[in-house]
């Protein structure tokens, strides 16, 4: 049962976390229109404000959360210890461990959050956000592939020249089935037309099924055929993994580690950043509250400057560890798993400090 206590902290906790995010975005916008305004003035009104920034400010409070949760959790702990209420709480016999609870409750609440935007919310709206950045701001659409080589099913390896992706066309295209180390059948076609999902089109194909030492020929002007692979798992632009759900995120990452693919680095990180972003609300919210659940001399000013520092190492320490899976040094999930696992041991430290005291 929920307690006035715990009403009024948790009340306190997440006023405070959406009135920093409100505040931080009214700034990010500021900044936002003073660096593309350029951009913005070709746009049209209603792209930039439903395609774009509709679509930017939940992405960009979602991927700063931690930083919220920190700064939420250190200025208003640290006006309740300024104003003597947590001493007022302590001495009435509530232990540090009972006045953690509503903290982890509102973390909880957080967590939450950002897993179901992260999750399945934001990615379908940032398709419409990059799109319009391709379109009006800077193009990163990667638009054509060549020497494309790779294994769409077991024991098939399709090949391109090239792939130009504005008109879905393949050029030079072959497909090789193989038994084992036996070729069985090879397809090899002048071009190939991507329809939808794996339907493909083939123009001016030969196929040659091999059987011993016999080989039956066919030909054609016009084939429809499935074949399992699609443009996005050769084309691969940079923003591609913030536009997956975590399920199709999952099955990507599935799909292309059994065709042997090496570039996927950037959709692991993904997947395990999203998983540690939550826990990271959690760590933080426990350093925060350990930190200024203490009237020091200073006032709150001190809290929330080792916070600032605190939270900004934090983002800074994931961003650095993400290049180490991205270099090979570490799998993605130890490289993500690394900040939460030292601010951890930071989070016990401070626990069992502020506890003691």
């Amino acid at each position: 049962m929920f307690k006035i206590l715990d009403v009024y902290i948790i009340r306190k906790f997440l006023g405070t976390y959406f009135f920093a995010i409100l505040l931080i975005l009214a700034i990010t916008v500021m900044f936002d229109v003073n660096d593309k305004l350029d951009s913005f003035l070709k746009a049209p009104l209603k792209a930039t404000i439903f395609d774009y920034f509709v679509n930017f400010l939940p992405y960009f409070a979602n991927q700063f959360s931690p930083l919220f949760t920190f700064i939420a959790c250190i200025f208003f702990t640290s006006k309740l210890a300024d104003n003597s209420e947590i001493i007022a709480m302590l001495s009435s016999g509530v232990s540090f461990r009972r006045l953690m609870r509503p903290y982890m409750i509102s973390a909880a609440v957080i967590a939450a959050l950002t897993w179901v935007l992260s999750a399945y919310i934001i990615p379908p709206a940032n398709i419409k956000r990059i799109e319009y950045t391709n379109t009006y701001v800077k193009n990163r659409r990667v638009d054509y592939g060549s020497n494309i080589q790779m294994m769409v099913a077991p024991g098939q390896i399709a090949y391109m020249s090239r792939f130009d992706n504005t008109t879905r066309t393949g050029y030079r295209f072959s497909l090789d089935k193989f038994e084992g180390k036996k070729l069985v059948s090879r397809m090899t076609a002048a071009s190939i037309r991507w329809d939808s999902l794996y339907h493909w089109q083939v123009r001016d194909y030969m196929i040659r099924d091999i059987e011993g030492l016999n080989e039956h020929i066919t030909r054609g002007n016009r084939l429809d055929t499935i074949i399992p692979f699609e443009p996005r798992d050769f084309l691969i632009a940079k923003n591609d993994h913030e536009t997956m759900t975590t399920p199709q995120l999952q099955d990507y990452i599935e799909r292309q580690k059994k065709r042997g693919m090496a570039n996927i680095e950037t959709f692991e990180i993904e997947n395990e950043r999203r998983y540690a972003m939550c826990a990271a609300a959690f760590i933080l919210t426990i350093i925060g509250m350990s930190l200024s659940s203490k009237k020091v001399k200073g006032g709150m000013g001190i809290n929330i400057g080792i916070g600032l520092v605190l939270s900004f190492s934090y983002i800074l320490f994931m961003t650095v560890t993400s290049t180490f899976a991205i270099s090979g040094f570490t799998s993605p999930f130890v490289a993500m798993w690394i900040p939460n696992f030292i601010y951890s041991l930071i989070a016990i430290v401070l626990y069992f400090r502020a506890s003691a005291g």
